[in-house]
């Protein structure tokens, strides 16, 4: 089988090494064709959570998919549901660029008509709008959730599990995790059981736009 390299860039900064690659980690269970490297923005441990805190992280980000690039990664994927500095990145360097968002967005209509997204903002990430358009039934986040730190508290988890039992109740007939910081905590599986929906979980989404981006290189 053959292997790509992917450089896989966090927006959460962190010392943990586990946490730091628990989303290569789960790219590589999911796609066992893909071997990740992992790297962090520095100076943001709260992650992108608001318009202010991703308009510092863009050069960051841009300098980190330079450097991956430079390092021999054949496809850079920016974790995170906002898509941040992903068009930035296109710019500068030759190899593709992912990020969670439109992925995510675009998978969830192969699933159902009627999507609503699930993530930690008031407002939602502009690739959903993008792809969702007029389709949109909603968008939600779990009362007392503010970054991707509280997706790991069971509070926070809970608080989750209820704001998208509500848009199933508003019609929606698939959902979209609008953060992947919900990938980090594996909420989509037991989503999807509890409401009988399609729940889209953003890492795996990312990761089968890239394995499609590299296959359409190798093959066209």
């Amino acid at each position: 089988m053959k292997q790509y390299k992917i450089g896989v860039i966090r927006v959460l900064t962190t010392e943990d090494e586990e946490l730091l690659n628990l989303h290569g980690k789960l790219l590589e269970k999911y796609y066992p064709m893909f071997k990740t490297v992992s790297r962090c923005i520095p100076d943001q441990y709260e992650g992108i959570h608001d318009d202010a805190t991703e308009i510092i992280a863009v050069p960051k980000i841009v300098e980190l998919a330079r450097e991956m690039e430079a390092d021999g990664c054949e496809a850079l994927i920016i974790s995170c549901a906002g898509d941040p500095a992903v068009n930035e990145c296109r710019e500068v360097v030759k190899i593709p660029v992912i990020g969670g968002g439109r992925s995510t967005a675009a998978l969830a209509l192969y699933y159902g008509d009627r999507p609503s997204a699930l993530g930690i903002t008031d407002e939602l990430p502009i690739g959903y709008r993008k792809v969702f358009g007029d389709k949109l039934v909603g968008s939600a986040k779990g009362e007392g959730v503010v970054s991707t730190l509280d997706l790991m508290t069971s509070a926070g988890y809970e608080a989750s599990r209820e704001a998208a039992a509500k848009e199933r109740e508003k019609g929606a007939d698939v959902i979209a995790l609008s953060c992947t910081g919900m990938s980090t905590i594996g909420i989509f599986e037991s989503l999807g059981k509890d409401l009988k929906i399609p729940v889209l979980d953003p890492v795996m989404s990312e990761g089968l736009i890239a394995l499609y981006e590299l296959l359409r290189r190798d093959y066209i």
